[in-house]
């Protein structure tokens, strides 16, 4: 009897944790008796909306990753403009709540909020883009996930070197004159990677230029990255790239006629005259893994790292109109040696710190409130980017770039 009692509370215990679509790897029945593929919903918070080119990728990315899967609309539920407060927490339990098994958040600062529903609710599976918390926090239900951008941006820096050697060319400007601007939001390691990736994919074909960067202190606001772009364009700088993620930069360029590298997608229609090209972060891929993982009752990577083999690092067209001659060609044989490896980005003979070669360095990966350096990084005579976490880690200084303020 007692025997019989144990084997009855195991099944049902086993029946409880794997109803629905969970780790269990069996479908299960919707509360509406849909089963497997049928039953899951997936929800997306969105720090914006569909005009931050930010937030409009990750939008994009979940519509394509909805048809792959053949999903239908009522299967995504997405909530837009969630500040990076408690409120990024209680849309994630109104997701879970309205029976979400997987819900994904777009921005930096919604993690702490994402992590604290996911202890919240166990069964729910919780990703996170661009954060550093999942890998000590070791939850089977959080996950951190991100793309070597870096990559794309030293390709978009390829196509800026090109226009700068191009204006050389044609006596437009000196050689000592290819100065460069970047619009970056906030002195994380994440932008600093980025326009540091930019840079050296410049100087690799125009070893004159040096580069200026304005900081604006938010991620998303058009009037500051305007009078950012504004500021760079009085410091002389003749080219004008972005981490941010208005139309705010690109509009300045295009009224001042200066060639501009954008962010998240193309902005030819709005500055056909001056935009070159743009990289950004497939999100799709991801979409699709974790998705899968869910349906398959597979664990979710902890940290999730895309790349140009992936195809989650990805350019837009190039502009002809405003690029220089070779720019395609150009990206595409260095896009192949990052393939395979014969070229790293943050290779440390090509560039200097102090006027010195970088041969160790301790990175932060291991994200603390003092943020004390605690992983060495260098090794085989590169930087090792996103490869000890998802989230971009390179914070150093390097010779070149001058940070026109340090406040944000």
């Amino acid at each position: 009897m007692k025997k019989n009692l144990i084997r009855l509370l195991s099944a049902v215990l086993a029946g409880s944790l794997c109803m629905g679509l969970t780790a269990c790897g069996e479908p299960g029945t919707g509360g509406d008796g849909k089963t497997g593929k049928d039953a899951i919903k997936v929800g997306l918070i969105c720090l914006h909306d569909e005009n931050s080119t930010y937030d409009l990728n990750f939008l994009n990315a979940m519509e394509e990753a909805k048809k792959e899967l053949g999903l239908s609309d009522n299967q995504i539920i997405i909530k837009k403009n969630i500040p990076e407060t408690n409120e990024c927490k209680e849309a994630a339990a109104d997701l879970a709540d309205r029976g979400c098994s997987i819900i994904f958040a777009d921005s930096f600062g919604h993690e702490p909020y994402m992590l604290e529903a996911a202890e919240a609710y166990p069964d729910v599976q919780f990703c996170h883009a661009t954060g550093t918390m999942a890998h000590t926090e070791n939850k089977d239900n959080f996950h951190d996930a991100f793309a070597s951008i870096y990559q794309g941006r030293y390709l978009a820096g390829i196509a800026a070197g090109l226009k700068l050697n191009q204006m050389i060319d044609e006596g437009k400007i000196k050689p000592e004159e290819a100065v460069m601007g970047y619009v970056g939001a906030f002195t994380y390691a994440e932008v600093i990677s980025g326009y540091t990736s930019f840079y050296l994919g410049a100087k690799s074909v125009c070893p004159s230029t040096t580069m200026k960067v304005q900081f604006t202190g938010s991620w998303y606001d058009e009037t500051a990255e305007k009078e950012a772009a504004t500021k760079l364009l009085s410091q002389k700088c003749v080219l004008i790239s972005q981490h941010a993620d208005s139309m705010g930069a690109p509009t300045a360029c295009e009224n001042a006629g200066v060639p501009n590298i954008s962010y998240n997608g193309s902005t030819k229609d709005a500055c056909p005259n001056t935009f070159i090209v743009s990289s950004r972060i497939d999100w799709k891929p991801y979409y699709v893994y974790a998705i899968n993982c869910v349906l398959n009752g597979q664990q979710i990577k902890t940290d999730w790292v895309g790349d140009l083999s992936t195809g989650s690092v990805v350019l837009t067209e190039v502009n002809e109109q405003a690029a220089a001659p070779g720019t395609q060609a150009a990206i595409d044989e260095a896009a192949a040696q990052l393939k395979d490896g014969t070229l790293h980005v943050f290779d440390t003979a090509a560039f200097t710190v102090d006027g010195k070669m970088l041969t160790t360095y301790l990175a932060d990966v291991d994200t603390d409130p003092e943020y004390q350096p605690d992983t060495e990084v260098i090794k085989d005579g590169y930087f090792h980017e996103s490869e000890y976490r998802s989230a971009p880690y390179f914070d150093v200084q390097i010779d070149g770039i001058e940070q026109l303020n340090t406040m944000f």
